[in-house]
């Protein structure tokens, strides 16, 4: 499992964003080869980031997402609330999925 991860620093209304990144998820994510789970997770603590997660199958199949129209798509609207925040990508190969 390949998991790549977004900080989010959002400084514009909160709601108005939310609402952008997770009708952009519902729209633009569906379908994508090698994609399990897609979050937004809101911070629980003022002046912490929004956290986004996406979860493949490979590194191959985020790579391949990058170049694919879903992923243009998912970015187009410069406009969206949140588009412009500052953010940091981080991605991680999963060692261990623990399940109580």
């Amino acid at each position: 499992m390949f998991v790549v991860t977004n900080r989010i620093d959002v400084t514009v209304n909160a709601e108005a964003f939310e609402k952008a990144f997770t009708e952009s998820m519902r729209t633009t994510l569906k379908g994508v080869p090698g994609l399990h789970r897609a979050t937004l997770m809101r911070p629980e603590a003022d002046g912490l980031p929004y956290v986004s997660t996406m979860e493949f199958d490979s590194k191959e199949d985020f790579l391949a997402w990058l170049k694919s129209d879903s992923f243009r798509a998912s970015h187009s609207d410069k406009q969206a609330p949140g588009m412009q925040a500052p953010s940091a990508v981080e991605q991680h190969t999963l060692i261990e999925d623990f399940t109580a």
